[in-house]
């Protein structure tokens, strides 16, 4: 049976956004598109998404690190030294982290900044924000104006294409949850909050 999401239901899924009842009509507008429907997928995929951009609310990375929270999230690429000269500085740092991967240039090209994680599943990397543009739209609008990632449109059809891309469905029917955060995240960052929010919205949603 497909899932209908009431605002209700959502405010408790979403617990700190004010506005949470704005995406109602877009998710139901919108999960159905790529099969989000069944109780499973849609609660991983609220758990998952609202996890990455704190119940919805922040749809473009926060990198403003001071020193000891670089060293703790990033520490395959700062030392003590360098966490002390990057921190609180979100713009070179994601420049530093993001540099030649993900299809981003080198750190003086600013596309790790330019192409930080943005969206309800923060889409990361010039690569990503290509292939996703043109799954969405035929062309390079998300590379051109990677803002638009931060609109309600953009925000929600990118997740949904990185979940439909990396078949999350077949992991929330399996109910390996693990899966879809290493997928998401590629590690385990956040686990317990991820499981904690999966729980409440599969109670959520059960009504």
């Amino acid at each position: 049976m497909a899932i209908t999401i009431t605002a209700q239901q959502l405010a408790l899924i979403l617990p700190t956004n004010r506005a949470a009842a704005d995406w109602v009509d877009a998710l139901n507008r919108d999960l159905p598109i790529y099969s989000v429907n069944t109780l499973p997928r849609v609660a991983a995929f609220l758990a998952q998404c609202a996890h990455e951009s704190i119940d919805f609310t922040h749809l473009s990375e926060n990198l403003n690190y001071g020193a000891q929270g670089l060293l703790t999230t990033f520490p395959k690429y700062f030392d003590a030294t360098t966490a002390a000269q990057y921190a609180r500085n979100p713009e070179k740092i994601a420049n530093h982290v993001y540099s030649n991967r993900m299809g981003n240039g080198d750190e003086a090209s600013g596309d790790g900044f330019k192409y930080r994680g943005r969206g309800i599943l923060q889409i990361t990397g010039k690569a990503n924000y290509h292939v996703c543009s043109q799954a969405l739209y035929a062309d390079e609008r998300l590379v051109q104006h990677p803002e638009l990632l931060e609109t309600e449109d953009g925000a929600l059809m990118s997740a949904l294409w990185y979940w439909n891309a990396h078949l999350l469905n077949a992991s929330a029917d399996s109910g390996d949850f693990l899966t879809i955060t290493k997928k998401i995240n590629g590690g385990t960052l956040g686990e317990a909050d991820r499981e904690a929010r999966y729980q409440n919205a599969l109670k959520v949603l059960k009504g």
